[in-house]
């Protein structure tokens, strides 16, 4: 069952209800600020500046949050928010003020990521409020001493550039926490998706390559296994009609017969054992071993062999195998030959395959049957070649040249 990670709540929905939660506490601090405001002249006009501004701030929050996006204006609004709160810090130089420069800058940490952006937009609004806190203190509680005056001004500012600090770690800090778990929800989830077209993909691939397999090895058994049998045939059926004129000759093709059913019987049980997953023989030497052992028991043959240990994957050996058999028919078929020297070799590489017989040997030019042909061109499909040589009266040599990895 495959994981499903549900992603995070849209930014869009949390600007919204932010957005709201922003104005009415905008509101809320005010009308508390408004309220602690006790002025002893110019009351009405003082309250109808602050009224004015309050409205302002409001309205630029809200807009800012739902209606300005180009940035031009977003920093336009941004500068007559802090004009405003300048005015209301000026006028009323109340503590709470700072809550309004944290409630301003919002909107921008929340929508701003770059770290070198919001720390210009906490420096300006650090600088404004420290500007207008000073005024505002001097306006509002001038004839202090000199002594009163600094303590108040420089705890104020220090309360409020603390708060202004905090509230800008927090703000930034859940922002980006936010913006990350965002991107590992999405990267989870693509890689989700990503590994289940992978795992359809590899199953697909997987029954490719076992439909691949299955069909070379069908046609393994079509062609080498039918070509070894429709030999068979054919020895059997001259061996017949010399039964009575040349015996000799008759039991030359039955024991040609008899090696090419062997053949044939070999690889179709190879075929068989591939296709039911059990590994077929890798040691060269005790494959080739075998062969010997075999065509030695039932016909009256000399085989000698210098076959080096060498351990190769399923396809390369099978290969070799047949060669040798091969080699080994023809010898008998072809040549009448009665003796064979086998030997194999590794080098750099590359691994050599040398099959001689004392046979008639080769009348001019070598004609290729199927099965040599089929052993050439398996051969240069593993990076190797085939030579063929040999002389009348003297025998033949079949060497086979194939590359080990």
């Amino acid at each position: 069952m495959e994981n499903k990670v549900e992603l995070p709540i849209s930014i869009e929905k949390v600007r919204k209800w932010l957005g709201i939660a922003v104005a009415l506490a905008l509101a809320v601090m005010e009308v508390v600020i408004c309220v602690q405001y006790m002025p002893e002249r110019n009351a009405a006009l003082t309250y109808v500046v602050l009224g004015v501004c309050c409205v302002a701030l409001d309205a630029l929050a809200v807009l800012d949050f739902y209606v300005i996006k180009p940035p031009r204006l977003k920093l336009a609004a941004y500068g007559f928010q802090f004009l405003f709160l300048l005015l209301v810090s000026a006028i009323t130089a109340n503590d709470f003020c700072v809550v309004l420069y944290c409630l301003a800058c919002t909107e921008f940490y929340m929508s701003t990521e770059d770290l070198k952006l919001n720390f210009i937009m906490f420096g300006v609004s650090a600088g404004v409020f420290v500007a207008s806190f000073v005024i505002g203190w001097v306006m509002v509680y001038e004839g202090e001493s000199t002594y009163n005056a600094v303590v108040q001004i420089l705890g104020g500012c220090l309360f409020g550039l603390v708060i202004l600090i905090i509230h800008f770690f927090i703000t930034y800090g859940l922002m980006r926490f936010y913006r990350t778990s965002k991107r590992l929800s999405a990267a989870l989830a693509e890689a989700d998706e990503s590994r289940a077209a992978l795992k359809e993909a590899y199953e697909r691939l997987s029954r490719t390559a076992v439909y691949e397999e299955r069909n070379r090895i069908a046609k393994d058994i079509h062609d080498n296994a039918g070509h070894s049998i429709t030999g068979v045939i054919m020895q059997t059926e001259a061996a017949k009609l010399l039964l009575d004129a040349d015996p000799e000759e008759a039991r030359k093709r039955i024991i040609s017969a008899n090696m090419q059913a062997k053949n044939a019987l070999d690889q179709m049980r190879s075929s068989v054992h591939l296709l039911a997953g059990r590994p077929a023989e890798t040691s060269l030497k005790d494959g080739i071993e075998e062969i010997v052992a075999q065509t030695v028991d039932s016909n009256d043959l000399k085989i000698r062999c210098d076959v080096q240990d060498v351990t190769l994957d399923e396809e390369r050996a099978r290969f070799l195998f047949n060669c040798v058999k091969e080699c080994i028919t023809n010898g008998i078929r072809h040549g009448g030959a009665t003796a064979f020297y086998i030997e194999a070799r590794l080098r750099s590489g590359e691994l050599s395959l040398l099959v001689s017989d004392n046979g008639k040997g080769p009348c001019g030019e070598i004609e290729e049957g199927y099965g040599l042909k089929s052993m050439r061109e398996k051969a240069e499909r593993f990076g190797g070649t085939m030579r063929i040589s040999g002389e009348p009266e003297e025998g033949c040599e079949v060497s086979v040249f194939i590359k080990t990895g």
